[in-house]
């Protein structure tokens, strides 16, 4: 019944092989659960809110474009847009998150329109390609500046100078570089899930060397999104 439904004979795969790349593909994006509610959290947005909106679009995002677009695409919050809300919109620009918020569902109404009357697909067209590549790394490079301050590898704010050295012998500057690095050779190497499964190794490090704290429990209802 599946098989048929998804015409996975006539593709050439089979529901034994999607689930596998399904499950592959969650393992490598699954550091956005932990991520994007990261991030939020400097424009002032709860934690654990923020980290249940961010699995139940992915689960609906997802469930959508499986079952009725017919599609094997992931769908989750991109990392990009979530700083620049946090750190621009919010922090530079004044807005509440709540406005941020509010701003954001309109843009997606708008896009959801210019979707169904095939205006999108038209307008990213437009936009020429030198200038799609530069988008896509400026957002890399704002997200790692973004990460070098908030490990402490390099300093903002300094009097003469955009940016500074941090303190070396700091261990959670240590245990940033540490990740950074472990998580480019899995890359390197092919692992799949390597950005989780640095996340985990680093956080479990964090742990024996007193930067982080065991959560009270494992084990939660999903709190109030409200």
């Amino acid at each position: 019944m599946i098989s048929k439904y998804f015409h996975l004979e006539e593709l050439g795969t089979t529901v034994k092989q999607e689930i596998i790349a399904g499950a592959t593909t969650f393992i490598t994006m699954a550091y956005i659960i932990v991520v994007n509610p990261k991030i939020l959290e400097a424009a002032g947005m709860p934690f654990e809110a923020s980290m249940a909106a961010t699995i139940f679009s992915a689960f609906f995002g997802t469930l959508a474009m499986g079952v009725y677009a017919k599609r094997p695409f992931a769908i989750a919050p991109y990392m990009g847009e979530n700083a620049f809300v946090a750190y621009t919109v919010v922090k530079v620009l004044g807005y509440s998150w709540q406005t941020a918020l509010g701003a954001i569902f309109i843009s997606g109404v708008i896009f959801t329109i210019l979707t169904i009357f095939n205006i999108r697909s038209w307008l990213a067209n437009a936009v020429p390609e030198n200038l799609r590549i530069a988008f896509a790394v400026g957002i890399g490079l704002f997200l790692t500046f973004i990460g070098l301050n908030d490990t402490g590898i390099v300093k903002i704010g300094v009097e003469g100078a955009p940016v500074h050295v941090g303190n070396f012998r700091n261990v959670k500057v240590l245990l940033g570089i540490f990740s950074f690095l472990f998580i480019s050779i899995l890359m390197i190497k092919k692992i799949n899930g390597a950005i989780l499964i640095g996340i985990i190794t680093t956080t479990i490090l964090g742990i024996i060397f007193g930067q982080l704290s065991l959560p009270e429990k494992f084990i939660s209802s999903p709190p109030n999104i409200s």
